[in-house]
């Protein structure tokens, strides 16, 4: 599957444009997810300054992502218009309910798996 995952207030505590400490357990159930083989894209309101520390802040971690505000890495597109990144899961701080804790949203997608399977 292809995973979109917001940075501020889902891998770390919402302090933008400061980095937050990371929220426990965030980058370690990402990286189970990519050995699993999914592809993780970073999909934040960051950019520039704020984005390379975010990015630079999960590699140091050993969190590399497929992507980062795009669907694959090198992706040209018109910036004239609005888009939205593809994904089969979007796991951002700003879903209707929130965001559950790191060891739900792993079960979740587990769940996830085993119904593409079937």
């Amino acid at each position: 599957m292809i995973i979109a995952v917001d940075f501020d207030g889902t891998i770390v505590e919402h302090k933008f444009p400061k980095m937050g400490n990371e929220i426990p357990y965030a980058i370690e159930t990402l990286k189970q997810f990519q050995k699993k083989g999914h592809k993780l894209i970073l999909w934040t309101y960051r950019s520039g300054k704020e984005l390379d520390e975010a990015v630079e802040f999960c590699e140091k971690r050993g969190l590399q992502f497929h992507a980062v505000n795009n669907n694959f890495d090198g992706e040209e597109f018109d910036n004239t218009y609005s888009r939205k990144i593809y994904a089969d899961i979007y796991i951002d701080d700003r879903n209707l309910l929130g965001i559950p804790e790191w060891k739900k949203i792993y079960e979740m997608i587990l769940e996830k798996e085993e119904e593409k399977q079937e």
